[in-house]
């Protein structure tokens, strides 16, 4: 899972909209190292002041005169950048590099449920973003560039802490068929395209910043979603692999459903169309305590998906399999 700014967060002094400036000048000339206070209302903020722009007010003609008795409403910055506790830190950075040059260094305030928790520095913002994306790159599987069974890990982990959640484990039916038949170059693209399927169909349709995608090894992948609602997500990964993959086949093969290949014992068979195994995992009727409990569950449905040697997606409790015709 992505770290969110939440995470980061540290505490901040917080004064009144009332407050007034010359308070704010003793607390930046006795406490050097703050950069900026909050203004709040009702613990919600409403505005910042930086050091530097409270600064440059008081350095104009008569400034120091006509800021110092009034109140800290009328210097502050009516609109900085506030961001819920939960956007991952890619996200937020984006947005606070997407400020105007004047205000690009201000501290980046962080809510939950609209509430003041704290701020966080673009400095610290930076730093963390570094440090996580070397994590990633270090974990992540150098042909899809999704994360690795370090972070599969973890967010499993996490997941099953969720009120509500769904496992996707997605395997490529016959494969090592369709690398020998097609070779590797090929078969590494088909690799690369499932991996960006499975990015776009699972966060375009996610409710929650919360969903994970991870790549296993070979074509094996997983998707972690918080919630129950996961037909239309392995409907669309079905059909978009089989738009792509079936223009490798003649019309002849398509219509046969199979190809004339070697199998893994050396034999010349009738080897059927590469496609997609999904094995579906919910704590909807039975709750999973652990990660071995899932694998084990995920293996046994991942089985019968295969023993259908074709493009499906089973549950626990699915007596008849479902899968979708192109569309």
């Amino acid at each position: 899972m992505q770290m969110t700014i939440g995470e980061i967060a540290e505490q901040v002094i917080v004064v009144t909209p009332s407050t007034r400036c010359e308070y704010v000048y003793t607390i930046f000339k006795e406490k050097p190292a703050i950069e900026g206070v909050v203004v709040c209302s009702d613990d919600r903020p409403i505005g910042l002041v930086t050091k530097t722009a409270f600064y440059q007010k008081l350095s104009t003609q008569y400034g120091f005169d006509l800021f110092m008795k009034r109140t800290i409403d009328l210097v502050m910055i009516p609109d900085p950048l506030i961001v819920d506790h939960s956007v991952p830190i890619t996200e937020t950075t984006a947005q606070a590099m997407d400020r105007a040059q004047e205000h690009l260094y201000d501290y980046v305030i962080v809510t939950k449920e609209d509430r003041l928790i704290g701020i966080v520095s673009i400095r610290n913002l930076l730093m963390k973003l570094a440090e996580e994306q070397i994590s990633i790159a270090r974990y992540s599987n150098p042909l899809t560039g999704l994360p690795g069974n370090f972070e599969i890990k973890n967010a499993l982990k996490t997941a099953i802490s969720y009120e509500k959640y769904t496992i996707l484990y997605i395997d490529i039916n016959l494969f090592k068929a369709f690398n020998d038949t097609f070779g590797f170059k090929l078969g590494d693209e088909v690799i690369q395209y499932t991996a960006t399927i499975i990015k776009d169909t699972v966060l375009k349709r996610s409710i929650s910043m919360e969903s994970f995608i991870g790549h296993i090894g070979g074509d094996d992948f997983i998707a972690i979603l918080p919630h129950h609602e996961f037909k239309p997500i392995c409907q669309t990964l079905i059909n978009r692999f089989e738009q792509f993959t079936h223009r490798f086949y003649t019309a002849e093969e398509l219509e046969q459903g199979f190809i004339h290949g070697i199998s893994r014992m050396g034999v010349l068979e009738n080897i059927p169309l590469v496609g997609l195994s999904i094995a579906v995992i919910q704590n909807t009727h039975k709750p999973y305590n652990t990660i071995e409990e899932i694998s084990l569950e995920a293996a046994r449905i991942k089985k019968r998906c295969k023993s259908l040697r074709r493009s499906v997606f089973l549950t626990s409790e699915d007596k008849v399999p479902e899968s979708f015709p192109l569309s």
